[in-house]
């Protein structure tokens, strides 16, 4: 479990593909403290597993199924990386709840200055997850918690401010540019929870009802 908020911008070092299977060894400092084999770390808002330390790089192993789900395939020796560890129990939640699966890509259309911030918007690449999409909602983006300023149901918007910029790599983001997105995990968990009610499926759609509610114990 993660929080969203990046410890360290590492560069990526190497990159060793097999058709869509990596491995990617990144350097870094902050996070080498005390980081041992075997533990997860947030590479760009994945949740990866660090099978090899030393020399103040790290690899990690990219699968078919992650490569295929997110933007580390577009990575390139010296990229800049979004890095976090795993968060420890009794930490501070400064961000919000992040699992490191990302849900989709989505692609930056354009981004303006408002003031202090710069407004990112972006397009992600499945419009069906939109309805997690919500405005003053949390969502991540390549592993970075943000709030969500607005959106249309084609697109949405964060607002970021100039230390978040300064402490990731949304910095280097320009139109065209491919990002992770992770959606709100209560918003999911809710969702799912509703079952036919939210999905549709399986039984009449029933919406949420008063005797919905009370008989999943919420009236």
């Amino acid at each position: 479990m993660f929080t969203g908020l990046v410890e360290e911008i590492g560069i990526l070092d190497g990159i060793a593909r097999q058709g869509e299977a990596m491995v990617l060894t990144i350097k870094a400092s902050a996070i080498m403290d005390d980081i041992r084999i075997g533990d997860s770390i947030a590479v760009n808002g994945v949740c990866l597993t660090a099978t090899k330390i030393g020399g103040g790089v790290f690899s990690v192993d990219v699968t078919p199924q992650t490569y295929r789900h997110s933007n580390l395939g577009l990575l390139k020796p010296g990229s800049r990386i979004n890095l976090e560890r795993a968060m420890k129990a009794g930490g501070r939640f400064g961000g919000h709840l992040v699992q490191g699966h990302a849900d989709m890509t989505g692609t930056v259309r354009r981004l303006s200055k408002e003031q202090n911030a710069v407004l990112i918007e972006i397009v992600p690449d499945k419009p069906d997850l939109s309805k997690f999409i919500i405005p003053q909602g949390s969502v991540t983006v390549d592993g970075v918690s943000l709030t969500i300023a607005d959106t249309d149901g084609e697109s949405f918007t964060v607002s970021v401010i100039p230390h978040t910029l300064q402490e990731t790599g949304l910095s280097g983001l320009k139109p065209g540019s491919v990002v992770n997105i992770e959606c709100d995990i209560i918003g999911k968990y809710v969702h799912a929870l509703l079952g036919p009610a939210a999905s549709g499926k399986g039984a009449e759609r029933s919406g949420i009802t008063l005797d919905m509610l009370a008989s999943n114990g919420f009236a």
